[in-house]
């Protein structure tokens, strides 16, 4: 679909891009819609994305403060920096067009910092208020601290290989051998003793976190699999799910009301703008 905006084409390659960049979170999210309705939706948002970039930008280019030159060029200068030695190679025409982008870059940051300059603080009462409704994204998850041997199935090494490795690393448990003694002989990763630290839910596979959170501090599973091969695990530590006191999170919540705060004045803003605007789409 082509796109202009107040008269302006814009290129295709921008809302394929931002399409590119919206999918990996949108799939997580709507994993539940049909793949059809994610396209639409998707396709859509990205579309959106899209314009509301062109009217800042375009509001910006006609109404924005000036940027000096020399902030300019300092910004390219950090630029060039990022790539270590290995600048890329580009003529004059180029270098002018990456300075104008970023002159007009910094012209959007200045606009938006000027249309945000006087939110209000978030007040105790808004902070408690927050608390007091989002109890439960203020918890501390469950987490356990879990060590493992694993022994992966690959082409060297079939699964009744890696199992029959997986059962002497058992076997030398059940004789007393201590666990990281075995992680060192017997893993693929034996860095740390094994050791992977706190784990919350959602980090790790689903077989892995089956088996992991239902073992009592000090307990060592049986041998189990997973995608990633064999594993045996061993429990140091659980951390219940705890709700956090109000005073730990009150800076917290106070920065979150704050974005919000943001957000919402940028998007009154921009909705302002789209009222206004000539939009084509063909």
């Amino acid at each position: 679909m082509a796109l202009t905006v107040n008269g302006e084409k814009i290129d295709e390659a921008l809302v394929t891009k931002e399409y590119q960049r919206l999918k990996p979170h949108y799939d997580n999210v709507f994993k539940d819609q049909s793949p059809q309705e994610q396209e639409k939706q998707l396709s859509e948002w990205s579309q959106e994305n899209v314009i509301e970039m062109v009217l800042l930008r375009q509001y910006a280019r006609e109404n924005g403060q000036d940027v000096p030159d020399a902030a300019v060029k300092l910004a390219f200068k950090e630029m060039l920096e990022q790539y270590q030695g290995q600048t890329p190679k580009f003529g004059a025409d180029d270098e002018k067009q990456i300075k104008s982008d970023i002159g007009l870059q910094m012209k959007i940051e200045k606009l938006l910092q000027q249309i945000t300059s006087d939110l209000p603080k978030p007040s105790e009462k808004d902070t408690e208020d927050y608390y007091q409704e989002n109890k439960e994204q203020l918890k501390t998850p469950e987490s356990v601290r879990v060590s493992h041997i694993i022994k992966h199935i690959s082409y060297q090494v079939d699964e009744k290989t890696a199992l029959s490795f997986m059962q002497q690393a058992q076997q030398q448990l059940n004789d007393g051998m201590i666990f990281s003694s075995v992680v060192a002989k017997y893993s693929d990763c034996p860095d740390n003793d094994g050791d992977m630290g706190y784990i919350t839910k959602g980090q790790m596979v689903e077989e892995f976190e089956d088996v992991v959170f239902k073992l009592g501090t000090g307990q060592t599973s049986n041998i189990f699999k997973t995608r990633f091969g064999f594993h045996i695990a061993k429990v140091y530590d659980k951390r219940q799910e705890v709700l956090q006191e109000l005073d730990q999170v009150k800076d917290q919540i106070a920065q979150h009301i704050t974005e919000q705060l943001r957000k919402d004045r940028i998007d009154a803003f921009v909705d302002a703008l789209k009222e206004k605007a000539v939009i084509e789409r063909s």
